[in-house]
């Protein structure tokens, strides 16, 4: 369960010494439990947030963010643990958009239909926890919104790593039949692909992925850290598997920049440094590929891609 830290006005590890205040920051141990679980959410974000982008489903992936909000504020409403409603309400709305979408693909308007019915549930919930609970409301809804990588338990962090673990494999399990099906759907279910069962299958990952890393980022901000540096990825090579390395990497390194920016900054919150970096990352990556597109570079087309799966 997240937990809130007690107010820091100074952290002692922060020195001149940039090596020294390596060894400081690591040897504190919720920097420890915000690395154990920071990382392992990253690379999630950054294998999922690659398909997210290859698929075209950036808005849906906005809108599995926003349920995670409305989720987490059902389960705090109801007095049961934030994480049941998190990942209850990702998962279950991911598969009805998949399903409801046809083809195993998010529809837009029923996306559109799907944001606007959520973000109302949202303000009821909010309305019935605030009701409730009208002492603890405003730190629990911010913890909600923008996340608390530095007050994450010792036991939140394991569970974070395993439950992203387990996500990775489930992703990694599928990666070669939907990546082909993200390339060339048509090809994919004439050669027997499951595509109209992957589509809903991937959109119940993606819904994790935001219920996990809505505790590191918060669920406003969580989507960034899927899309940005797969975005990113996908400007800097257009080899499907190389891409996916990537996003990855690109990720993780976000998360550990982020981590540490805000360890030597304290008034620069986790969150946003996380998310800044990670748009710092796409627009570096914008300007690199515009610098090589004079550049003779083979594209990589559907119907090759579908070869070298």
């Amino acid at each position: 369960m997240i937990t809130v830290l007690p107010q820091v006005t100074a952290l002692p590890g922060v020195t001149a010494n940039p090596l020294t205040g390596v060894v400081n920051m690591l040897s504190l141990s919720f920097i420890q439990y915000a690395l154990i679980a920071g990382t392992a959410v990253a690379l999630l974000s950054g294998l999922v947030g690659y398909f997210v982008v290859l698929r075209g489903q950036v808005f849906a992936g906005d809108a599995l963010s926003h349920v995670a909000y409305a989720g987490a504020l059902a389960a705090l409403a109801a007095g049961i643990d934030l994480r049941l409603g998190l990942f209850a309400a990702t998962i279950a709305i991911g598969v009805a958009l998949g399903v409801l979408g046809g083809r195993g693909a998010a529809d837009d308007v029923i996306i559109g239909t799907t944001f606007a019915w959520v973000l109302g549930l949202g303000v009821f919930f909010l309305a019935i926890y605030t009701t409730r609970a009208a002492t603890s409301n405003s730190a629990a809804n911010v913890n909600v919104l923008f996340g608390s990588i530095f007050g994450i338990s010792p036991a939140a962090a394991t569970t974070a790593a395993w439950v992203a673990l387990g996500l990775i494999m489930v992703l990694l399990v599928i990666a070669r039949p939907l990546l082909f099906a993200s390339l060339d759907p048509a090809v994919a279910a004439a050669r027997g692909v499951p595509v109209r069962l992957l589509g809903p299958l991937f959109l119940a990952i993606v819904g994790a992925t935001a219920a996990e890393a809505s505790q590191i980022v918060g669920a406003l901000l969580l989507f960034g850290l899927m899309a940005a540096p797969a975005a990113a990825a996908q400007r800097l090579t257009d080899r499907p598997w190389r891409a996916l390395g990537l996003s990855a990497a690109l990720t993780v390194a976000a998360m550990w920049a982020g981590i540490a920016l805000s360890y030597a900054a304290p008034a620069l919150p986790p969150s946003f440094t996380i998310l800044a970096i990670a748009a710092a990352e796409y627009a570096l990556a914008a300007l690199a590929s515009r610098r090589g597109s004079s550049r003779n570079h083979p594209h990589l087309s559907p119907a090759t891609a579908a070869h070298t799966i």
